[in-house]
């Protein structure tokens, strides 16, 4: 595995040790990520990916130049730990202890509260936030949450497991009282953004954002919402036309200047590197332009983007490429 680590250029001159990166993914992701295109891409860049056997102790295999993961246990965890504490000089990409935070939807959020965005050159930088939400316990009394209809009901959970994406809109106390029997949960408020949403993806310094559509803006004052008091995600997209927002196709996306600042701000905050959160305009705001953070996704699905196997790959590059140099 490491008799060959030096990359030749196209005249056969030696330039550059090989990076190995190991990889402990589950089976799905390993087919949606380390799919040929990027293999391909890696190598020709001097990237190799090895995998990890996680019946195996890490600490006896190797060498990698950085470690990927995305496995989910405490054994693993303490291997990452122990393999970390020994050789402190291989990034493990990324932290258990801050990747845990994401899969709570409470504590995702709590580092976008505090974030230090990079000042802008612009004259009217948008600013960030979060929605109002709160946990919904079973002795909760719904009349004193103090939030506003519509809210989303998520699971606490965020694990990409099925489960953690059963929500679902609610409209009013009725709806909420029937979901009574799922908490905890956590009620979000719906904010209407136009039926777009922006994804931002991030691999350290490498960012990318994307349109997406999302769902349409709501009158909750229609006698249709107080007849069903809550719709799971699914039936939203059956509302008839009268009630659902006309999409619109030239939405205008957020400045990269201020991407780009949100992205590195949140990946100092959250200790991660490979991540995306979902983005939303407020269309509430009338005093200047304002954007929501509603969700954070750890190791999302890179390969629905164009170009991802250089995004990943250079990503690679630095991150290895930094921790040689010490910087």
């Amino acid at each position: 595995m490491a008799e060959d680590r030096e990359n030749q250029n196209k005249n056969g001159d030696t330039t550059t040790t090989r990076i190995l990166v190991g990889y402990a993914l589950p089976p799905k992701k390993v087919d949606s990520i380390l799919n040929p295109s990027l293999l391909t891409y890696a190598k020709n860049h001097g990237v190799d990916f090895i995998p990890i056997d996680v019946n195996q102790p890490l600490i006896h295999q190797g060498p990698f130049d950085c470690v990927l993961h995305k496995i989910y246990d405490d054994d693993w965890s303490r291997q990452l730990l122990d393999f970390a504490s020994k050789n402190p000089s291989i990034p493990v990409i990324d932290s258990p202890t801050a990747i845990q935070r994401l899969h709570d939807r409470i504590s995702m959020l709590e580092a976008v509260k505090n974030l230090v965005i990079p000042s802008s050159t612009a004259e009217m930088a948008p600013s960030v936030g979060i929605p109002k939400q709160v946990l919904l316990m079973d002795e909760d009394e719904i009349e004193n949450l103090g939030l506003k209809f519509p809210v989303i009901a998520k699971p606490v959970v965020a694990n990409g497991s099925i489960k953690s994406h059963q929500m679902s809109l609610v409209f009013n106390s009725n709806g909420l009282k029937k979901l009574k029997n799922q908490t905890p949960i956590v009620l979000q408020e719906f904010v209407n953004h136009g039926g777009i949403l922006f994804k931002v993806y991030v691999a350290g310094k490498n960012v990318r954002c994307v349109q997406r559509k999302s769902l349409p803006d709501f009158d909750v004052t229609a006698d249709h919402f107080e007849d069903e008091g809550v719709m799971p995600f699914s039936q939203i997209s059956n509302l008839p036309t009268t009630e659902k927002q006309l999409q619109v196709d030239n939405v205008a996306m957020p400045p990269m200047e201020f991407v780009n600042g949100l992205a590195s701000a949140m990946r100092e905050g959250a200790q991660l590197n490979l991540f995306n959160f979902d983005l939303i305009r407020d269309g509430s705001e009338s005093s200047g332009v304002k954007y929501l953070i509603i969700d954070i996704n750890y190791f999302p699905g890179y390969a629905k983007l164009p170009e991802f196997e250089a995004m990943l790959t250079h990503f690679f590059l630095d991150v290895v490429n930094s921790s040689r140099s010490g910087v």
